[in-house]
């Protein structure tokens, strides 16, 4: 089955996912040899480091307008439809347990993983030219990064796999149509908003404040609409 603009089957995808699979599956035997104590010292460096990774990708964005009104705008609709409570009704589905490392570990990777001129760009050459090298870089810095955060989160990072091959399939799927944010004026914004969301997610992991991160989901589809709507205007 062939669709114009793009692959059925991405390489780059699927070795993407396959490292973070494996990342997770050599983290969380990992995790569950560390002392409580240990386990705190890994939390406070991840949680520094997705400060850090935060506010290098929110520094892309060219306008923290259209990012302001991306998180506010999706950070509505994902109250509205309470979709932090929905993934921690997963949670207990598939752990059998209440456990908000699950759903944390889960939205943490995800955005981490998905979100990025990385993602974009490597799905992008991906799908039109079957050019992977951007996703197998990536792939190598997912599978460490799975790893790290397998061990403190445990089974949440595992399903983020999903979001990879999904979200990453679908871009190199439609990657003529996703080809538009490639540029600038969207891969930007883009970037900007999903940094906003990961320094949400590194005061959390630090337990500065708790915030449902899972809520402002919807800001990154929000995000290039804003930013269509600001260069119609212009």
């Amino acid at each position: 089955m062939k669709v114009t603009g793009g692959k059925m089957f991405s390489l780059g995808v699927i070795v993407n996912t396959i490292t973070v699979i494996g990342g997770t599956l050599i983290g969380i035997p990992l995790g569950n040899k560390l002392k409580e104590k240990h386990k705190a010292v890994f939390f406070i460096s991840i949680g520094i480091l997705t400060i850090l990774i935060g506010v290098s990708m929110g520094l892309k964005s060219q306008n923290f307008l259209v990012v302001l009104g991306s998180l506010v705008i999706g950070g509505l609709v994902g109250e509205i439809f309470e979709i932090e409570d929905k993934i921690s009704g997963l949670t207990k589905k598939i752990s059998k347990k209440d456990d908000s490392n699950f759903a944390t570990g889960f939205v943490s990777t995800t955005i981490l993983f998905v979100v990025g001129p990385m993602t974009i760009l490597g799905c992008v050459n991906s799908g039109l030219n079957g050019n992977n090298e951007i996703l197998y870089l990536k792939s190598i810095m997912d599978g460490i990064s799975s790893i790290a955060f397998a061990s403190v989160y445990g089974i949440g990072v595992l399903l983020s796999a999903g979001s990879v091959f999904f979200i990453e399939g679908g871009i190199a799927l439609l990657a003529s149509t996703f080809q538009f944010l490639t540029l600038p004026a969207y891969l930007n914004d883009f970037t900007g908003t999903g940094g906003a969301m990961m320094i949400m997610i590194g005061l959390r992991i630090l337990n500065v404040k708790e915030i449902k991160v899972g809520n402002f989901l919807p800001a990154l589809i929000i995000a290039p609409f804003i930013d269509f709507l600001v260069i119609l205007i212009h």
